[in-house]
C-alpha cells in the first residue's frame, strides 16, 4: 500500500515528464494533471499537518508554459451552412439539426446537452432550457423562437419517450459524448461540400461552444455577459475570445487616429526659444 510519504516531488515531477516524453500528452494535459495533485495535497496538508512540509514539496511543482493556439470558431457563411446539412425529412437529421443549432445559441457543453432533459425545456413566455452545469451550478439560458421551433419538431419526431433524456438513439437510449462527436463530424463534412473553408478548421463539439461565444462578442456583447452566459469561473477565460477575433481588433484600430508628429528630436522656433530666455 502506497503511504503520502512515497509520492514526493520526485516521483510527481517524473511522472508528469513522463506523461509528455512517452505518453505523447500536451503540455496542457500535463498542467490539468498537475492541478488535480495540486489539489490532493493541499487536502493533505490541511487535514495532517504532519505531511505539510511534504506537501509544500509537491505544491511548489511549476506548470509548464506553453504557446495557447488561437480558437477555431464558425463564421456567419459556415454556420448556416453546418445547419442545412442535415436532412430534417428524416429523423436523425431533424435530432441532428436541433442538437447543432441548441449547441450554436446556447454554448452548452457536450457533457451538459447529453444530460439534458424533457423537463429541463421551458416553453412559457420566457423560453429557456435549464441545465446542471460544471462544478454542479445550476444554469439557466434563454432561448431563441428559431431554437423553440426546431426542438418542438423534434419533439414531435422523438415519439413516446422510453427514457426522459431530451437527446437518444432510434432506439431511444441517451447518446454519449462520442456520438455527439461523431453527429458534428459527419455533418461538418457534409456542409464543407458547399463551404470549402469548413474543410481547414478543426471542428469539435466544443468548436460551436466557442461560436456562440463569438456570436455574441460580435453582436456588441460585454465579456462579463458573455462569462455568464458560459459560466466561465473567471472572465480571463472570457477574454481569449477578444484574441480571436482579428476583425474585432481592425475595427479598434480604425477608431484611432494616426498622428502626424515628424520623426526625430523636437526643435522650438526662434519665437519660443527667445520668450523663454527672457523669463
Amino acid at each position: 500500500m502506497l503511504d503520502i510519504g512515497d509520492l514526493d516531488a520526485e516521483l510527481i515531477g517524473g511522472f508528469l515528464a513522463d506523461l509528455e516524453a512517452e505518453r505523447g500528452k500536451s503540455a496542457r494535459t500535463r498542467n490539468t494533471r498537475l492541478s488535480a495533485i495540486r489539489s490532493f495535497f493541499k487536502y493533505v496538508s490541511v487535514n495532517e499537518p504532519q505531511w505539510l512540509h511534504h506537501c509544500q514539496r509537491i505544491l511548489y511543482l511549476p506548470p509548464k508554459r506553453y504557446v495557447k493556439k488561437v480558437i477555431d470558431f464558425l463564421d456567419a457563411k459556415e454556420i448556416l451552412a453546418l445547419l442545412d446539412a442535415p436532412d430534417t425529412n428524416t429523423w436523425h437529421g431533424c435530432r441532428d439539426r436541433i442538437i447543432l443549432l441548441l449547441t450554436l445559441q446556447t454554448g452548452l457543453r457536450v457533457s451538459e446537452l447529453i444530460n439534458l432533459t424533457l423537463n429541463d425545456l421551458e416553453f412559457g413566455p420566457s423560453p429557456a432550457v435549464h441545465c446542471l452545469g460544471k462544478g454542479r451550478k445550476e444554469r439557466t439560458t434563454p432561448l431563441r423562437k428559431d431554437t423553440v421551433h426546431a426542438l418542438r419538431l423534434w419533439l414531435r419526431q422523438r415519439n413516446d419517450p422510453i427514457v426522459d433524456t431530451l437527446f437518444v438513439s432510434q432506439r431511444q437510449q441517451p447518446l454519449s459524448l462520442d456520438a455527439i462527436e461523431r453527429i458534428v463530424h459527419r455533418h461538418v463534412n457534409e456542409a464543407a461540400l458547399k463551404c470549402p473553408s469548413l474543410s481547414h478548421k478543426n471542428i469539435t463539439p466544443h468548436t460551436l461552444r466557442h461560436t456562440c461565444a463569438m456570436q455574441l462578442l460580435q453582436n456588441g456583447v460585454d465579456t462579463t455577459v458573455i462569462a455568464l452566459w458560459l459560466w466561465h469561473e473567471s472572465i480571463e477565460t472570457t477574454q481569449m475570445y477578444l484574441h480571436a477575433d482579428m476583425q474585432l481588433k481592425e475595427n479598434a484600430i480604425a477608431k484611432t487616429t494616426a498622428t502626424d508628429v515628424p520623426k526625430g528630436r523636437y526643435n522650438p522656433p526662434d519665437e519660443i526659444l527667445a520668450f523663454l530666455e527672457a523669463l
